[in-house]
C-alpha cells in the first residue's frame, strides 16, 4: 500500500508574494513559508494571502503532530498576467511533485479564485481537501464602505468595473462635444459592448500574453521581438486595408446585413494579418531553433495553421460576397463557388502539411537528443 506523503498548498495567483515582498516561489518548507507571509505582512497587512500562507502553516503543524508525512509549500502566479501566471503555477507544481514525491494535497486559499486554480491542482496532484480562509469583517455601513474601497482599490476589479463606466462617460461626452448627441447611445452601447466581449471571452487576456510576450523577447534579445513589432505594423496596415475594402464592396442600403460588412473587411485585410502572424511565428521558430530547441514542434505548426485558416477565411468571404451583387466586385458569383471550394482543399493541404512537418521536428528534436546524450 502506497504511504501517503501530504502537500499543504498555500496558492498566490496574482503573486503578490512576487509583487509586493520580492519573494520568487515557489516557496517550500515551514520556515520559508513563515518568512514569506511576515514579509508580506509587513508590506500589506491588508493582504488576504497573508492569511491564507498562516492558515497553510497551522495545517501543517495539525498534521505534523498526528504523525503524518507532510510538506508545505506556497506557489505565486503572475501579477499582470493570468494566463502566463497559471502556467507558472502548474509547472511549480510538477516540479515539487517531482523532487518530493507526494502524492496528495490540501488546498489553502483565501477562496477568491478556487475555481481557477483547482484545476490546475488537480491536473497534477489529487486534491483531498479545501480551506478557505475569510477574515471577518465589523457588518456596519463604515465596513462595508471600507471593503467597497478596497475592491475598487483592487486592479483585477478595478478594470472590469471602472473602466467600462470611465469609456462610457467619455464617450457620451465626446458625442455631445462634437454635436451629434443623436449618435451618444448607439456609441456608448457600441463600444461597452465591445468591451464586455473582450472580457467575456478572454481577448483581452490573450493581448496581455502578447504584450507580456512581446517584453520578455525584447528584455532577452531575441529576433522574436523585431518580429513581433514587425507583425504589428502589418497588422495596422491590414486594419486600414480592411477598411478600405469596406468602402468600396460594403453596400450602403439597408438589405446589407452584419454578415456582409464582416465579409467586405475581411476580404481586403485577411492576407494582410495572415502575413502579420506568419512574420510573428518565423521569429518564434528561429528563437526556438536557437535557443529553445526542446518547444520547437509546438511553434512549427502555427504559420501553417494560420495560413490555412486564412486561405479558408479569405475563400467564404469572397464567395459571400459574389453572391451578394456587389458592385465592381472581381468575381463572380459561378467564380466564388469554385473559389471557396479552392481555397478550403487549399487551407485543408496547409494544415495536413503542418501536421507533417510538426512530427518530423519532434522526430528531429528526439535524435538530437539522444545523440548529445551519446
Amino acid at each position: 500500500m502506497e504511504t501517503r506523503k501530504t502537500l499543504v498548498l498555500a496558492i498566490d495567483r496574482d503573486d503578490d508574494i512576487g509583487y509586493k515582498a520580492q519573494i520568487a516561489s515557489p516557496i517550500v518548507g515551514r520556515e520559508a513559508a513563515l518568512q514569506a507571509a511576515t514579509r508580506l505582512g509587513l508590506v500589506d497587512p491588508e493582504d488576504s494571502d497573508v492569511n491564507a500562507i498562516f492558515s497553510a502553516v497551522k495545517t501543517y503543524d495539525e498534521l505534523l503532530e498526528r504523525g503524518e508525512d507532510v510538506i508545505i509549500a506556497v506557489i505565486g502566479g503572475d501579477h499582470m498576467n493570468m494566463l502566463e501566471g497559471d502556467r507558472r503555477i502548474g509547472d511549480a507544481i510538477t516540479q515539487i511533485v517531482k523532487q518530493t514525491a507526494v502524492n496528495a494535497c490540501i488546498l489553502v486559499s483565501d477562496g477568491a479564485e478556487d475555481d481557477y486554480v483547482l484545476p490546475i491542482i488537480q491536473s497534477r496532484i489529487p486534491v483531498e481537501s479545501v480551506r478557505r480562509v475569510i477574515v471577518t469583517q465589523m457588518p456596519n455601513l463604515e465596513g462595508t464602505y471600507y471593503i467597497l474601497k478596497k475592491f475598487l482599490d483592487d486592479p483585477k476589479i478595478s478594470r472590469v468595473v471602472l473602466v467600462p463606466i470611465g469609456l462610457a462617460m467619455l464617450l457620451y461626452s465626446a458625442a455631445y462635444l462634437v454635436g451629434r448627441p443623436d449618435m451618444a447611445t448607439f456609441i456608448v452601447v457600441g463600444a461597452v459592448g465591445t468591451y464586455l466581449l473582450f472580457k467575456g471571452f478572454g481577448i483581452d487576456e490573450f493581448f496581455g500574453y502578447l504584450f507580456s510576450s512581446l517584453q520578455q523577447s525584447f528584455q532577452k534579445g531575441s529576433f522574436s521581438f523585431v518580429a513581433y513589432i514587425s507583425a504589428v505594423l502589418i497588422s495596422i496596415v491590414g486594419v486600414i486595408m480592411g477598411l478600405t475594402s469596406l468602402l468600396v464592396y460594403y453596400p450602403l442600403s439597408e438589405e446589407a446585413g452584419i454578415l456582409l460588412f464582416i465579409a467586405a473587411f475581411i476580404f481586403g485585410s485577411v492576407w494582410w494579418f495572415v502575413g502579420a502572424g506568419l512574420v510573428a511565428m518565423g521569429g518564434k521558430i528561429i528563437d526556438c531553433i536557437i535557443n529553445d530547441q526542446e518547444n520547437l514542434g509546438r511553434v512549427v505548426i502555427l504559420p501553417f495553421f494560420i495560413g490555412a485558416i486564412g486561405t479558408i477565411i479569405y475563400g467564404a468571404s469572397s464567395y459571400l460576397l459574389s453572391i451578394s451583387n456587389v458592385p465592381d466586385f472581381p468575381i463572380a458569383a459561378d467564380a466564388g463557388v469554385r473559389s471557396i471550394i479552392a481555397f478550403t482543399v487549399i487551407g485543408l493541404i496547409c494544415a495536413l502539411l503542418g501536421l507533417y512537418i510538426q512530427s518530423a521536428t519532434i522526430r528531429w528534436v528526439k535524435d538530437g537528443r539522444r545523440s548529445r546524450k551519446w
